[in-house]
């Protein structure tokens, strides 16, 4: 329940409101694909709101949902967004991001 208080708490949405306004765009799109940024994002987990990288402004980065879900869904242990585990999904052109996905490899 702590991070749900967290996420609900005053504080949080103004720090949040901040972050967004400083940082309209997502952080992590592709640059010649930037989309607008409506997520708020611990680049490193936290373990509640007394953890001092919590309230860190260099621990926030601005994400818009598509890329702060692709984040969310490598799991906890990825924190930070440098990993080599692919991004489930197409890119602009439908073609999928996972080189190792089917349609990806190349006829035979």
């Amino acid at each position: 329940m702590a991070r749900f208080s967290l996420y609900s708490s005053e504080r949080w949405f103004r720090l949040r409101r901040a972050k967004l306004a400083a940082s309209p765009v997502c952080e992590l799109c592709p640059p010649d694909d930037r989309r607008q940024a409506t997520c708020v994002d611990h680049k490193t987990p936290v373990q509640g709101d007394n953890d001092p990288l919590c309230w860190a402004w260099s621990n926030l980065q601005s994400l818009c949902w598509s890329c702060h879900s692709a984040k969310t869904a490598r799991g906890r242990e990825h924190g930070a967004v440098k990993t080599n585990k692919p991004r489930k999904g197409c890119d602009k052109f439908g073609r999928p991001i996972d080189p190792s996905h089917p349609w990806a490899q190349k006829p035979a």
